[in-house]
């Protein structure tokens, strides 16, 4: 079995993971993100991580989709994985590029289908959040404040990563503020 190697294989023009002895192109792609701002009136479903990166902080029900799935089976997947939440889906509201992470986001307008929500494996705890509660100084990532303010201001449209990060390169400052 042959190693791997970094080199700009004919006709391309970046290094890529490439077989020295059969050519094949070993393609490393961004991991797609999927999730949710599971509202209620003006309240929102947050999750205080159990797992890193980020343990103790807090966010939306999200992650990584799996192979063969949809966008939206991925939203529910993660909703009930991390609230145990049984969620309907009103449509996408965010698309962000984290280029630093090598991730797209794409963040659901949803709704409780079933009433009643409790931590997952990956949670530990859930809880509604008033938008003058939500925890600010305690979010863990940049783009969950993105798409709860995405949500907050209802602006009708996809909202996608803020003129001041545009590639989602900075990092969620200590303190939370951005």
């Amino acid at each position: 079995m042959s190693r791997f190697v970094r080199r700009i294989p004919e006709g391309d023009d970046r290094e890529r993971l490439t077989c020295p002895d059969c050519g094949h192109v070993a393609y490393e792609n961004p991991k797609i993100v999927v999730g949710s701002v599971v509202a209620e009136g003006d309240s929102v479903l947050l999750c205080r991580r159990a797992i890193e990166p980020r343990l103790g902080f807090w966010t939306l029900p999200a992650g990584y989709m799996e192979m063969g799935e949809t966008v939206e089976e991925g939203a529910r997947r993660e909703a009930w994985e991390e609230a145990r939440a049984r969620i309907a889906l009103d449509g996408v509201l965010a698309v962000y590029s984290i280029a630093r992470l090598g991730q797209v986001q794409v963040i659901f307008r949803a709704r409780m289908e079933q009433p009643g929500f409790e931590a997952g494996p990956e949670s530990l705890e859930v809880r509604r959040f008033a938008w003058a509660d939500i925890p600010w100084d305690d979010i863990a990532f940049p783009s969950v404040r993105w798409a709860l303010q995405a949500w907050r201001d209802d602006v009708g449209a996809v909202a996608v990563n803020p003129p001041e990060d545009p590639r989602g390169t900075r990092p969620l400052p200590a303190g939370g503020a951005l």
